[in-house]
């Protein structure tokens, strides 16, 4: 079997190679690639854990998600002149492999199936205690397994019938935050509903100041934030796919900073303004608390129903990014060969099929040991989430050094401010790293990582032992 393991670097590689998503049917529409990339700054984390954030550290969220954003618009920056220069459905374990040699493309592509296995682990397990709120007789773990199977059949019909579900989802999405912003700003403007006798701006900075808890605390929070934005980064995998990519993919890109202002920011500014951030409690979602605060009726139902489609955009999401980066392993041979093949609607069956079933032992796990086992695979996925970031930066730094050198064309979508900003998101990074090693609640994450690390680099040693033989 060749393999890529077996070259001395994987930067002698060029644009003009075979990329591991040749053959895929470019099916996503720029319709679909733009709302995919909205819903995907969109998810639970916003939805219903911003509550537990308020309530920990008041409005000074609201700095964190803009702090946090400017890192990810960077991040997503740098991806981009990536994806101009060469696009690729392998995305950032393609790059890292280039750049940084096949060690780190390797860590990278296992890494980042671990991000998305975790996350369908979670959200589809997630899905079933929504689904219980309307039928609370029928088992978590049925439902659960239910929408996975649903889910699966629908990555396994076509990448159009993904797209255009992950399009519905994420409108749902927009449109539930967009209709928050309204009633909101109506609230605050014409002091309309029994919210409206309290409601005002200055709660951002009267009730205990805009860091009531201290600076401290409110750093600590950026790590909950940052995973938060998981999954922004997803498209730069729909490149292999995407119709005209190049175009849609930069569009996508540049109109990230107005979708971190409008749907995470300019979010927080109205619910902190509608409510003092002493009235929110976690646990419980901020924007069920605006709907009843307004009377808006069957808010908790109406809610419920929008955080079922989060989490089934996250699990649908996961299962289509898991089949590429995994097929995009096996056409490197750094997974099993039979998992390359590509069925005859030109989809990754077999590694679409291996990687539902590893979501599906997930479900199991949680019904047996939700407490332990399932937390530790989930930690395994947030920090393969920062390394995934972190080797889209120094990907981009060690292009641009070619570019420089005359080794390679340069795009004319160059991220602002390289190589400086590069540095300042890897830094940001590395901080919120330290943040969760200080933190006695999360630092289990970095354990849970270094024994991933490990056997993802003891599972490297055997197959360039087995390539050199």
């Amino acid at each position: 079997m060749t393999t890529q393991v077996d070259q001395h670097h994987g930067s002698d590689r060029t644009a003009a190679d075979s990329a591991p998503d040749e053959g895929y049917q470019r099916g996503l529409s720029a319709r679909q690639v733009q709302m995919m990339a909205i819903g995907g700054a969109i998810g639970v984390g916003l939805f219903y854990g911003s509550g537990a954030g308020i309530a920990r550290i008041g409005p000074s969220l609201i700095a964190c998600y803009a702090g946090a954003g400017v890192v990810v618009f960077f991040i997503m920056r740098a991806l981009g002149e990536l994806l101009t220069y060469r696009p690729t459905s392998g995305s950032f374990a393609d790059y890292a492999r280039e750049f940084l040699g096949p060690f780190a493309g390797f860590i990278t592509g296992w890494s980042y199936w671990a991000v998305w296995i975790s996350a369908c682990m979670a959200e589809v397990t997630a899905a079933g205690h929504y689904i219980a709120y309307w039928w609370p007789w029928v088992p978590v773990w049925a439902t659960a397994a239910t929408a996975l199977a649903v889910l699966f059949l629908a990555n396994l019909v076509s990448v159009k019938l993904f797209g255009e579900l992950e399009f519905w989802f994420s409108t749902i999405k927009v449109v539930a935050i967009i209709a928050m912003l309204v009633i909101g700003i109506g609230v605050l403007t014409f002091g309309f509903s029994s919210a409206g006798d309290t409601a005002s701006v200055t709660h951002l900075w009267a009730d205990g100041g805009f860091a009531p808890n201290g600076t401290w605390q409110s750093l600590l929070a950026m790590q909950g934030v940052v995973f938060a934005y998981l999954g922004v980064e997803l498209v730069g995998v729909t490149a292999g796919e995407a119709e005209n990519p190049k175009q849609t993919l930069r569009k996508a890109i540049n109109t990230l900073p107005v979708r971190i202002a409008i749907f995470y920011v300019g979010a927080l500014v109205v619910v902190l303004s509608v409510l003092s951030w002493t009235e929110y409690a976690p646990g419980v979602s901020p924007f069920v608390q605006v709907f009843a605060k307004v009377g808006i009726p069957g808010a908790a139902g109406i809610m419920n129903f929008v955080v079922l489609t989060a989490a089934l955009s996250s699990c649908n999401s996961g299962i289509y990014s898991t089949g590429r980066m995994l097929r995009g392993l096996a056409v490197n041979g750094e997974a099993p060969a039979a998992v390359k093949k590509l069925s005859g609607r030109r989809l990754p069956l077999a590694a679409l099929t291996l990687s539902t079933a590893v979501m599906g032992i997930g479900v199991v796990v949680n019904i047996v040991s939700p407490d332990k086992a399932f937390v530790y695979i989930t930690a395994v996925g947030t920090c393969a989430g920062l390394w995934t970031w972190t080797m889209i930066l120094a990907a981009h730094l060690r292009y641009r050094g070619k570019v420089r050198a005359g080794l390679l064309p340069a795009t004319d979508f160059k991220m602002p401010g390289a190589p400086v900003t590069n540095w300042i998101a890897i830094a940001a990074l590395l901080f919120v790293v330290v943040l969760i090693a200080m933190d006695a609640d999360t630092r289990m994450a970095l354990y849970v990582w270094a024994v991933w690390f490990a056997l993802l680099s003891a599972g490297y040693l055997t197959l360039t032992r087995k390539a050199r033989a």
